[in-house]
């Protein structure tokens, strides 16, 4: 069930975020255009010098010269006149003229409604700055401009209507009902009459411009579209519809109305299924603006604009004409027409064909797949490192498609999609581990201190065969006489008696840092040093057999009470100790299907021999020699050179009496120097020195809490053995272990 969960979840994911790709929700249309514009930013359309689009701003210096606005219309006039004497090829206003001129002469006088002779002559000579508008409208390739709006009753004046070729695109446009509209004397003697509606997205950025509006049944042009037709000195527009696939060859698909491109004279422009298009924005050029107060100035060569398209528009702030386009945060609306215009005349289109959303969403599906089928299979470096190549080569060739042939590739969200699948997926892989942890620690937690548990459940990649070479410190622990102590119980009352035992044993090689290899009856084998590093091993291991035997003191205790109180008979329990330390292997030993976290080596066999012959030597904890060299401040006394069963070398081994509080006592060090004093003269075979030595060392007691009576009964009986049947010559001190 786990592994199938594994595969539906992120495929589940990954075929929701694919229709929702497809399906493009307006916020997720959002998210597609910032990261068009993040394309734009870095690759805008370059500037030509060349470029025979102008604007003439009506800018703050202007107002300055000319006056606040609006102006009286006989300055527009005047301006008009002095363009077409240049041999500008078209004119745009980019104001709506909606109301009389009210400086206008004629107008003042209109409104004194006197009726005599001499002041009809008067109105009549009066001069008229609107008809003179009109006037100079007329005598050039002049458009005026209206502004479509949701309420209303007026229509603009129409001065060419579009041929459609294919279905009437009337429904896929957004329907105006009302509009405000320039003076009817001003409209009829322009050449031209076109919307100035823009189309900014929901976050007031304006990334399209409109070339078709519709009030109505009516459709109307954009001051752009009448631009280019009255420069080109055009018939009617022609708008192409998908459903024009009889006539021209194209795939009658998808919906008929949809728009497919706009001719106008020479030019034939691919818009969106609205009829507009994506402006590819250069950024703000002063060169492409001229003052307009300089025009009027008597060093101005108009001339210089013969054959362009002019605009008129402003750049001042208090005219409220800015506007935000992906390259500018604050523009003027009379640039964003005049950029459409370039970019129309040089052919520069951005291109969002309708079919690449679908590609878009079926090459998410595919890289997603490929990206779940991989992290099944790489680590999490290289799973995150193919999941960054994937979206880097994404975002590449998105850039590449955008500069290179000015395809607008969405990478945005695809990104993000991916980013959400391995994030997902990296999620699960997440709770898996953290699953095989937790599996780890319940595990290892009756064998570990939880120190070495976190270890190993933050690199279970150490659950392996194989091992390694470490310095270990090594503990064997067994109850003496646990046969007789046995026969006290039945089968499932020793079982407790055992858990009980074993339980506090565990608690202190635990709490000690030390790791329990295994149980083996009432044997305890345990290690330090792995596999977690501890440098202080030897001491931790030794800190924990004088733990253990107070934690024997105390069960023993308690156990005596419960019989007393049952009328029992009372065994204590007594146990001996073996520590050596050396260089072993640890690792996980086994096979694939099975294997244990263990210690092997020569060291190992010896701790568990020392261990075997602590009853022998009548102490309670044995250390190995390199054992006791690592901890020279505890209370530890040399036993004998033992040479044990399966071993050719001796080794020399210590009791281990108490911590260094016990080293530090008067009574130890007196018990040492007679100790050692004793072990010399054995050893020299100078046996009634020895004798005399030991009862020095006999007449301390016991040193700390482990008495050495046993070990020195062992040492008399030897000396007298010695005595009667003197050792070979080579002896050395040297006893050979007759058991294990």
């Amino acid at each position: 069930m786990r592994r199938l969960l594994a595969v539906l979840v992120p495929l589940g994911t990954l075929i929701l975020l694919t229709f929702t790709v497809y399906l493009s929700p307006s916020w997720l249309e959002m998210l597609r255009l910032k990261g068009f514009d993040l394309l734009h930013e870095r690759y805008p359309r370059a500037y030509d010098t060349a470029s025979p689009v102008r604007i003439i701003d009506i800018d703050e210096e202007s107002l300055r010269r000319l006056g606040q606005w609006p102006w009286p219309r006989n300055i527009m006039a005047s301006l008009l006149d002095r363009l077409y004497a240049g041999g500008v090829g078209a004119v745009g206003l980019d104001i709506v003229f909606a109301e009389p001129d009210r400086t206008s002469p004629a107008l003042f006088l209109r409104q004194w409604k006197q009726n005599t002779p001499q002041w009809q002559a008067l109105m009549e000579s009066a001069a008229d700055f609107d008809a003179m508008f009109a006037k100079a409208l007329a005598a050039g390739p002049s458009i005026t401009g209206f502004v479509l709006t949701p309420d209303g009753k007026d229509a603009p004046l129409l001065k060419k209507d579009f041929i459609l070729i294919g279905n009437d695109p009337s429904d896929v446009l957004e329907n105006f009902s009302g509009a405000v509209v320039s003076l009817p004397s001003l409209t009829e003697a322009a050449s031209g009459n076109g919307a100035l509606n823009s189309l900014p997205d929901r976050d007031g950025i304006i990334r399209r411009i409109p070339l078709v509006f519709r009030q109505g049944e009516q459709l109307y042009p954009s001051l752009v579209a009448e631009l280019l037709r009255v420069g080109q000195r055009a018939g009617s527009p022609q708008i192409k519809t998908v459903g024009s696939g009889g006539a021209t060859g194209e795939a009658d698909v998808g919906m008929g109305n949809n728009i497919l491109s706009v001719r106008i004279g020479r030019i034939t422009i691919p818009t969106n299924k609205t009829g507009d298009f994506f402006i590819h924005y250069t950024p703000h050029q002063p060169e492409r603006y001229i003052s307009a107060w300089r025009i009027f100035s008597g060093d101005y060569d108009a001339s210089q604009l013969e054959g362009m398209i002019v605009l008129i528009g402003t750049s001042a702030a208090g005219l409220k004409d800015i506007r935000a386009t992906p390259l500018e945060p604050l523009t003027s609306g009379v640039e964003i027409h005049a950029q459409a215009i370039e970019q129309v005349l040089e052919g520069n289109f951005l291109s969002r064909p309708d079919w690449l959303q679908g590609v878009e969403a079926g090459v998410l599906f595919g890289l997603g797949l490929l990206l779940i089928l991989c992290m099944h299979y790489l680590s999490a470096f290289w799973g995150a490192a193919f999941c960054l190549t994937m979206l880097g080569a994404g975002i590449a060739g998105g850039a590449y498609a955008f500069r290179a042939h000015h395809l607008m590739v969405d990478t945005a969200t695809p990104a993000l999609c991916l980013l959400i699948v391995y994030m997902l997926e990296s999620l699960r892989r997440y709770i898996i581990t953290e699953r095989e942890r937790r599996d780890i620690r319940n595990a290892f937690a009756h064998y570990m201190s939880p120190a070495l548990v976190e270890k190993l459940a933050q690199h279970p990649e150490a659950l392996k065969l194989g091992g390694e070479m470490r310095d270990m410190t090594i503990l064997f622990s067994d109850i003496r006489g646990f046969t007789t102590l046995s026969e006290l119980y039945d089968a499932e009352e020793l079982t407790r008696f055992l858990n009980r035992y074993l339980t506090p044993m565990t608690d202190v090689i635990l709490s000690h840092s030390g790791t329990i290899d295994k149980y083996m009856g009432d044997a305890i084998m345990a290690f330090w040093n792995a596999p977690l590093d501890t440098p202080d091993h030897a001491a931790l291991a030794c800190r924990a057999a004088l733990e253990m035997l107070k934690a024997q003191e105390a069960l023993n205790t308690r156990r005596q009470q419960e019989a007393a109180e049952a009328g029992t008979r009372f065994l204590p329990v007594q146990i001996g100790i073996g520590l050596n330390s050396g260089p072993c292997c640890v690792g996980n030993m086994g096979s694939d299907q099975r294997f244990d976290y263990s210690v092997l080596g020569d060291d190992v066999n010896l701790a568990s021999r020392l261990e075997g012959q602590s009853k022998y030597y009548g102490v309670t904890v044995i250390l190995g020699e390199r054992t006791q060299a690592q901890v020279p401040h505890f209370a530890t006394l040399e036993l004998d050179l033992i040479r044990v069963k399966g071993k050719t070398e001796a080794v020399r081994i210590f009791s281990l009496l108490g911590d260094e509080a016990v080293a530090a006592t008067p009574g130890f060090a007196t018990l040492r120097h007679a100790h050692d004093a004793m072990l010399a003269a054995y050893r020299a075979q100078d046996w009634d020195a020895a004798l005399r030595h030991l009862e020095e060392a006999e007449a301390q007691g016991v040193v700390g809490t482990l008495p050495m009576q046993g070990f020195y009964a062992l040492c008399r009986e030897r000396i007298a053995a010695f005595k009667k049947t003197p050792p070979a010559e080579d002896w050395g001190g040297v006893y050979e272990a007759k058991t294990k």
